[in-house]
């Protein structure tokens, strides 16, 4: 992460952070998701959770287009609690890099070891993903950030048409994270994710909804209490069953979870 927007969080982090945070509010399994694309760390978050409890599983990375990416990934399976994968596809310049031919033969493989794969696109990227869950009916989906919609200072429209077809794919879940600092850093309030969070909700249902805090970037914005208060307004209206869902039990379906 460049620039002085990122200064706050430019610091190591480390499991003795997360289980101050979780303590504190009573989290007692979480999802360690990957930060970079690099081998070195996947190897580095597995080795950390299988010494920790408190992580229940692993998103790392892989290269997806590489020949050899059905070795890598059993090579990983039996070093840690790896659940998925992740690669930062909003940073890939191409709006169709999930059809590449040799990206589909790694999110193939993926589906063969009975991993999920974490979206992360941009909204312009949204209907690839979309193709890339029909070609895959097998592979678990996980939508981060809900695509990052522009709350700040965007349009509704492309992102709320293209989230809800894609919540039409029964593979796909998503993510009631990132939100907070897609507004307005210094002045938004949990009225000011609503609209967005009421969107994701009615198009996903609670039982293809995962809350995820996105710690620690969300500091940028807010810290970890002040994040899981927000997700539990905007969930205000769902029976403590459905809330259930979103705050445990997706997660434990989409990734595998035996917590």
């Amino acid at each position: 992460m460049t620039g002085e927007a990122m200064d706050p969080i430019r610091r190591a982090y480390t499991v003795d952070d997360l289980k101050a945070l979780a303590a504190a509010d009573g989290i007692t399994s979480t999802v360690l998701v990957q930060t970079v694309p690099s081998d070195a760390e996947t190897d580095e978050f597995l080795a950390i959770a299988a010494g920790e409890p408190l992580i229940a599983g692993v998103v790392g990375w892989v290269d997806l287009t590489s020949p050899s990416v059905a070795d890598r990934l059993a090579e990983l399976t039996g070093a840690g609690p790896l659940v998925g994968v992740r690669h930062q596809v909003e940073g890939e310049p191409d709006a169709d890099w999930l059809g590449r031919d040799d990206v589909r033969r790694g999110l193939s493989a993926l589906a063969d070891a009975g991993l999920a794969y974490d979206l992360l696109v941009r909204i312009d990227q949204l209907p690839a993903a979309a193709a890339a869950a029909d070609a895959l009916p097998g592979l678990r989906f996980v939508l981060d950030h809900a695509a990052k919609p522009p709350i700040a200072d965007g349009p509704w429209e492309p992102w709320a048409g293209a989230l809800a077809a894609l919540a039409e794919r029964e593979n796909v879940s998503c993510k009631l994270s990132g939100l907070v600092t897609e507004a307005d850093w210094s002045q938004w309030r949990a009225g000011h994710l609503r609209r967005h969070a009421e969107h994701i909700l009615d198009a996903f249902g609670p039982r293809r909804l995962l809350f995820g805090s996105d710690w620690p970037v969300c500091e940028l914005a807010a810290a970890y209490p002040v994040v899981l208060d927000a997700a539990l307004s905007l969930t205000g209206p769902l029976s403590g069953a459905e809330r259930a869902e979103v705050f445990r039990h997706s997660a434990e379906r989409v990734y595998g979870l035996g917590v």
